[in-house]
Order: structure tokens, then C-alpha cells, then sequence
């Protein structure tokens, strides 16, 4: 009996484990294991899937659930802990996915306010007193 018991344990102990690993794995590591790399360019990674924007979001989202989801002229912008992921129509067909850093260029305002969700958003977004130079 006590045998039954440690072989029930060590099944449970390692389900556990493989359920957390998968859990926890960074975005950027499932989308390296799952799509075609075309490009790295320091920390930013472009992916190739056949299939549209909107079955590649979907898998993605069902994968690992974003903090935050955007859409905006046909590109799906999805928000994790450490990534940005970009998914737009490739030519010929298929999605690009475009995984970036969340320190580089969003965090510097490189790009327009995406919402609720994407802060810190471009500089111009809270900005409405015409820049700089204004008067003190």
C-alpha cells in the first residue's frame, strides 16, 4: 500500500511540474518552440506562421493569456510581462509575428498610445501643452 502511495505521489509531483513549466515559460520562448524565426535584430524576433492574424492571435492568446490586448489597422499588439507581440498579414499570405522587449522602445514612447494596459504609452499621449518649448 505505501508503494501505491509514493508511485501516486511521484505521478502527481510530475504533472505538477510539467503543468507549472508550461505555465510559466516566458511568451517569447513558446513562439521560438512554435513558429519559424525570420529575423533577430537584438532583442527583437520576427516569426513566420501560415496561418491569419486571427488564428495566430488565437493560439497565442490561448497559450499564454497577454496582460493586455490591442487592436489597431489590421495588427494584433499583445502585452506580457516582459514582451510586446505584434501580429500582422504577411505578404503572400500567413502572419508576421514581430516579439519585442518591453524596455526598448515602448518604454521610451517609440510608439502611439496602444490603451488601457500599455503604459507607459508615447509621450504625446498625456502631452496636450504643445510641447516643450512652451512658455514657463
Amino acid at each position: 500500500m505505501a508503494t501505491v502511495k509514493r508511485a501516486v505521489a511521484v505521478i502527481v509531483l510530475g504533472v505538477m511540474t510539467l503543468f507549472s513549466a508550461g505555465c510559466g515559460a516566458p511568451v517569447r520562448d513558446w513562439i521560438a518552440d512554435t513558429y519559424e524565426l525570420r529575423d533577430r535584430t537584438g532583442d527583437v524576433e520576427t516569426y513566420y506562421s501560415p496561418d491569419p492574424v486571427g488564428t495566430t492571435v488565437s493560439r497565442l492568446v490561448d497559450e499564454r493569456e497577454p496582460a493586455a490586448r490591442s487592436a489597431d489597422g489590421g495588427r494584433e499588439y499583445l502585452r506580457y510581462d516582459d514582451d510586446i507581440v505584434t501580429v500582422a498579414a504577411a505578404a503572400g499570405g500567413g502572419s508576421t509575428i514581430v516579439v519585442e522587449d518591453l524596455g526598448g522602445r515602448y518604454s521610451s514612447g517609440g510608439f502611439a498610445y496602444l490603451g488601457p494596459g500599455f503604459t507607459p504609452g508615447s509621450p504625446a499621449a498625456g502631452n496636450t501643452s504643445g510641447g516643450s518649448g512652451d512658455a514657463k
